[in-house]
C-alpha cells in the first residue's frame, strides 16, 4: 500500500465551543487555524474543519444502512486507526461519558475485512466511526 496523504473534510456544527471541547478534549485533536466561523482540527493527521451553521436544518433526513446486524448512520466520517490507538480512543470516549450509537465491537469475524468499529456522535449530531483492522491489508478486501 502506498503512503496515504491526509484527507480534508468540512462539516457543520451549531456550537464552535462545544466542538472545540469535544474534538480536543475527548478525541485528542489539536486545533489549527480558526475564526469566529470555523475551526481546523488535526484528526489523527487529517484536516477536519468545523464550520458554524447558526440556523437551518443540519440533518433533514438522517438515514441508516444495515451492516453486520447494526443500523449504521449515513452520513458519517472517521479514521482507520492502529488497533492499540483504537482501543485507547474507545476507552477515552467511554470515560468522557459519550453515548455510543454502536458500541465498540469486532465485525465480520473470520471474514475478509474483519474489523473493530465503534460509532458515536459529536455535540452537533455528526456521526463518527472509528475502526481498526488487525490486518490493514484487508482494508479493501472483498468477500
Amino acid at each position: 500500500m502506498s503512503q496515504l496523504t491526509p484527507f480534508h473534510l468540512a462539516f457543520t456544527v451549531d456550537d464552535l465551543e462545544a466542538a472545540r471541547a469535544f474534538y480536543t478534549g475527548v478525541l485528542g485533536c489539536t486545533e489549527g487555524r480558526s475564526s469566529a466561523e470555523w475551526v481546523d482540527f488535526n484528526l489523527f493527521g487529517h484536516q477536519i474543519v468545523a464550520h458554524l451553521q447558526r440556523s437551518g436544518p443540519q440533518r433533514a433526513n438522517p438515514m441508516h444502512n444495515s451492516v453486520d446486524g447494526h443500523d449504521v448512520p449515513v452520513p458519517h466520517f472517521g479514521v482507520v486507526l492502529k488497533p492499540g490507538d483504537w482501543s485507547a480512543l474507545a476507552k477515552r470516549v467511554k470515560a468522557a461519558g459519550v453515548a455510543f450509537g454502536i458500541e465498540p465491537h469486532t465485525r465480520f469475524v473470520g471474514q475478509p475485512g474483519e474489523q473493530s468499529t465503534m460509532f458515536f456522535r459529536d455535540p452537533a449530531g455528526n456521526a463518527l466511526e472509528f475502526k481498526a483492522f488487525a490486518d490493514l491489508g484487508s482494508l479493501f478486501a472483498s468477500s
